[in-house]
């Protein structure tokens, strides 16, 4: 199983939920440009790049991989997808794409090396988190974790909205596709308006239900 993780979000973060999972097969989680001991974005960085950082990935492990891809590595995940024919399934929890989070570009340019702004425009301006969420963050444990993840974002929130999706291609996707959306996001901003966009494109994706029972076939011995 193959994991992809979204903006503000790496291989460490990722670390406990692979420990909870009973599986026999390997799970690996991509540690994105940007994240350390990953090496930077690097000159030219678009979408394209982690599209093709994930291929090198999926071909040095030989095809017959599951993936499960949240946020922007959702839409990495179905935008390689669509260019592969060795998959299993592909699973993408809340997938975004353009326009998304377009007002805060520029507040997080404004705060470049200002890692605490950024960590409060991403969760403010972008996910909607209230004030009070925003404030117990900087006293939380968890605040010196995230603003390190957070170097990266106007770059990844470019990049995403620079890009656009092949959607026309998602209906020709011969994989297992499941699309997942939190029960809090549906059809508000901004994940559950950008989730019904892949909804759309990909009439034939299964429900939650369907995965549990494709998911309990894969690890039967």
């Amino acid at each position: 199983m193959v994991v992809v993780p979204g903006v503000m979000a790496d291989a460490a973060s990722w670390r406990p939920v692979v420990d909870a999972l009973a599986l026999p097969n390997p799970v690996v989680v991509l540690n994105r440009r940007g994240r350390a001991p990953s090496g930077p974005l690097g000159d030219g960085y678009s979408l394209r790049t982690e599209i093709d950082d994930l291929h090198h990935v999926l071909d040095a492990l030989g095809g017959e991989v599951e993936m499960f891809d949240w946020s922007y590595g959702g839409l990495i995940a179905l935008e390689a997808a669509v260019q592969r024919r060795d998959l299993r399934s592909v699973v993408a929890y809340e997938p975004v794409s353009s326009p998304f989070g377009v007002h805060a570009l520029e507040p997080l340019r404004a705060a470049e090396g200002d890692l605490d702004r950024a960590v409060e425009i991403v969760n403010r301006d972008v996910s909607g988190f209230s004030a009070e969420y925003v404030a117990a963050l900087r006293e939380s444990p968890v605040r010196p974790v995230l603003r390190p993840l957070a170097h990266p974002l106007a770059a990844d929130l470019a990049a995403l909205n620079a890009h656009e999706p092949a959607f026309d291609r998602y209906r020709d996707l011969d994989v297992l596709v499941t699309l997942l959306l939190g029960k809090l996001n549906e059809g508000a901003e901004p994940y559950g308006t950008a989730f019904e966009a892949f909804e759309r494109a990909l009439p034939q994706a299964q429900a939650p239900e369907v995965l549990a029972k494709h998911l309990a076939a894969a690890i039967r011995p």
